[in-house]
């Protein structure tokens, strides 16, 4: 069994890769909430991962960091301050982790760190400018850790479109805007959180071990593909 640690696993795709995982490892989760589901192979950390100090751990063979932002406005209408967020919780936080567990990703058994980016850092989106400038900086961060970390730690992202989570509920609010956005992926649907741990299960297994420094595209075609 590995020992993965997953910072924000209590919602959305955080959640859905604690559950994936703790069937088959040992999981630690370190969020302000606790996940709702309870295993043997579960240790959870309540903890703010910009304010307050990670607990100390042993020997880690992945990391995941999974707090992100969706914070869309118009230009004119996003402060500094909103900037300065989007950022400390996408950038500053994943670093904060790195930081902390490279002693222990070290001792790991063929070890890897696991962020996240957006489709928006891929594909000019309106009122994406805050959270597309910081998921920017985290995709330089995978290229530039996986150089540096190599050939000891693999550091991959995933880039997922709209996907079905409490942080989108906003853009999922009822059925017309759940038809739109449908409609304007190339494979009519968009993503669900379950989608995405299957390929973060992928990415952190040993069948991925000649990757790193890759930005990986869930998109449902919406960057690639016009019809």
């Amino acid at each position: 069994m590995k020992n993965i640690v997953v910072i924000g696993g209590s919602r959305g795709i955080g959640a859905a890769i604690v559950s994936a995982q703790v069937a088959h490892n040992n999981v630690i989760n370190i969020s302000r909430n606790a996940p709702e589901i309870t295993s043997n192979n579960l240790t959870h950390y309540s903890c703010n991962i910009l304010e307050d100090e990670l607990p100390e751990l042993e020997a880690i063979d992945t990391l995941i960091y999974c707090p992100g932002s969706i914070n869309l406005k118009p230009i004119a209408r996003l402060k500094i301050e909103d900037f300065k967020n989007d950022y400390d919780i996408n950038v500053i936080g994943a670093v904060k982790a790195i930081q902390k567990y490279l002693p222990a990703l070290k001792k790991g058994t063929n070890p890897n760190i696991l962020l996240f980016s957006t489709v928006a850092t891929h594909l000019g989106m309106p009122f994406h400018a805050s959270i597309a400038a910081a998921k920017s900086a985290v995709e330089g961060l995978v290229k530039t850790l996986a150089a540096e970390f190599a050939p000891t730690i693999r550091v991959n992202a995933i880039a997922p479109t709209i996907t079905n989570t409490d942080l989108a509920s906003k853009l999922l609010r009822n059925d017309k805007m759940i038809e739109n956005i449908t409609e304007r992926h190339p494979l009519k649907k968009f993503l669900q959180p379950q989608e995405v741990a299957d390929m973060a299960d992928f990415l952190i297994s040993d069948k991925a071990r000649s990757t790193s420094g890759q930005i990986f595209t869930m998109d449902c075609g919406i960057v690639s593909v016009k019809l």
